[in-house]
């Protein structure tokens, strides 16, 4: 058995989408490899950074995101695998990025409880301090923008008239 800690670059863009770990960003990994009658059983943390953009409001954001991860390397043999010891050594990158990619979020935000963007300016609704806007009045409904239920008891109601036939 062995431990290992180690720091490396990430080889290539890992993920698409809002966001992804970008090539050369720091990888650290602390990584056990053990010995196994099947293999090389191997486990441990994956820990980078993710930049992208946020999903509601656009703005750029860069988190950290942690994985763990444990697969067997199988000795080569007959029995087809999808991981297995090449000359006494196994490759992480694979387990790596699939581990990283597949736990970045798909929709990313910036908080959480971004407001998004104002669907009238198109301004950040967190930084926008104007006056609050009014959605556009439906011309159906102009008739009762008047109404108003705190003045009801004041308000002259209309004479209803019997239209039952007898």
């Amino acid at each position: 058995m062995r431990e290992l800690d180690l720091e490396i670059p990430a080889p290539e863009k890992w993920g698409e989408g809002l966001v992804s770990i970008e090539a050369g960003s720091p990888v650290a990994l602390d990584v056990r490899v053990e010995s196994v009658h099947e293999g090389i059983l191997v486990s441990g943390t994956a820990d980078a950074e993710y930049v992208g953009v946020c999903g509601r409001c656009l703005t750029d954001i860069a988190e950290g995101v942690e994985v763990e991860f444990q697969e067997l390397f199988a000795y080569p043999g007959e029995e087809a695998t999808d991981f297995e010891v090449q000359d006494d050594h196994v490759d992480l990158e694979t387990l790596v990025r699939d581990a990283i990619v597949l736990s970045l979020p798909f929709q990313p935000v910036c908080q959480p409880d971004c407001p998004g963007l104002d669907p009238a300016t198109g301004e950040r609704m967190t930084t926008n301090t104007g006056a609050e806007q009014r959605e556009p009045l439906d011309p159906r409904w102009a008739a009762l923008q008047g109404y108003t239920t705190d003045h009801d008891d004041e308000a002259p109601r209309p004479d209803v008239e019997n239209t039952e036939e007898s």
